[in-house]
């Protein structure tokens, strides 16, 4: 695709008040461009100030959050880059690719540290353990494998035994648990350290496309091509707590807050939602409608939310609490 494609950023501030958002608010703060086609994937560093963007253009790019500016671009992939995450520490980047590989990065030297092979088409999702010695990827040959970090050796791969692409990968917060999804309507939750797969969720009607576990290890979210959002009990995962319903196109990502009060959900309509975890009341719509996004992110000290979409980089000022989360 020659059209460019963006990332938009909201500033909101990290104490003292509720969410406070209009709908496609304009002028922004700060328009940023530089991938020559879509991003994909956007992720913050654990302390907030860089934000990482990976694109079909090949590249990473990482951003200085406050100030909008590009620090590096790590090349290295063959093909488009679908999906990033960085270490608990801050020390290390994984991607996934077309090019079927996963690469493990030291982004503050832009050095690429290691390439596991294994899959045998495109990694769709990419993620580290909490403690970051383990990577879990999903592929479109219906696989998802987990890594040692350290050697990249294969340690299992399981396979969702449909032909469908496994879209999305995660660990949940005690790193014992790995949850998968995929382009049918399933989830599974495996063990991570044996394999053995221990349940299979279908509360969903369509694909699904994202799945993150919260940081404080009690919930788990699911975004679907539904355009719905369903909240896990993460201890139990057998009935979906809440079903978020807002959304009229595509759910693409869903992404919890560092505090897990707040899940920020991005889609094809156009906006990304905000909305509190345990009541599942809409807290925020942002963007006007105009332009799909296709991933979120929010900076552990709350204080910004990055989404994917077309070739901006637009920031908001606005403030934020617990109160009504």
């Amino acid at each position: 695709m020659s059209q460019k494609r963006s990332i938009t950023v909201w500033l909101i501030g990290s104490l003292g008040f509720t969410w406070s958002f209009a709908v496609g608010s304009e002028p922004a703060d700060m328009i940023l461009m530089g991938h020559e086609s879509w991003v994909t994937a956007v992720a913050f560093s654990p302390d907030g100030k860089q934000l990482f963007s990976a694109s079909e253009d090949e590249t990473i790019r990482v951003w200085d959050a406050a100030s909008g500016q590009v620090r590096k671009v790590l090349r290295g992939h063959d093909a488009a880059v679908t999906s990033l995450a960085i270490s608990s520490d801050g020390l290390k980047l994984v991607s996934g690719s077309w090019d079927r590989t996963i690469r493990v990065w030291d982004w503050r030297e832009g050095k690429q540290l290691r390439k596991l092979v294994g899959h045998q088409d495109q990694v769709t999702s990419v993620a580290f353990s909490p403690n970051g010695k383990q990577i879990v990827s999903g592929s479109a040959d219906d696989s998802l494998r987990v890594w040692n970090t350290k050697s990249g050796k294969p340690l299992f791969a399981r396979s969702h035994d449909n032909e469908y692409d496994v879209s999305s990968v995660a660990f949940n917060a005690d790193g014992k648990r790995i949850a998968s999804a995929d382009g049918e309507n399933q989830i599974k939750i495996w063990d991570a350290k044996a394999g053995e797969e221990i349940t299979t969720l279908l509360d969903h009607d369509n694909a699904v496309s994202s799945v993150s576990f919260s940081p404080d290890g009690k919930w788990m979210a699911s975004g679907s091509w539904d355009d719905t959002v369903n909240i896990w009990d993460a201890k139990f995962l057998e009935d979906s707590v809440h079903q978020l319903v807002g959304h009229e196109d595509d759910v693409t990502q869903v992404i919890f807050s560092a505090d897990s009060l707040t899940i920020a959900t991005a889609s094809e309509d156009g906006t990304v939602r905000l909305w509190a975890v345990k009541s599942g009341k809409l807290l925020a719509t942002l963007g006007d409608g105009s332009e799909p996004f296709t991933s979120v992110a929010i900076s552990p000290d709350e204080s910004y939310v990055a989404a994917a979409c077309k070739n901006q980089i637009k920031l908001w000022r606005s403030s934020t609490s617990a109160a009504g989360r």
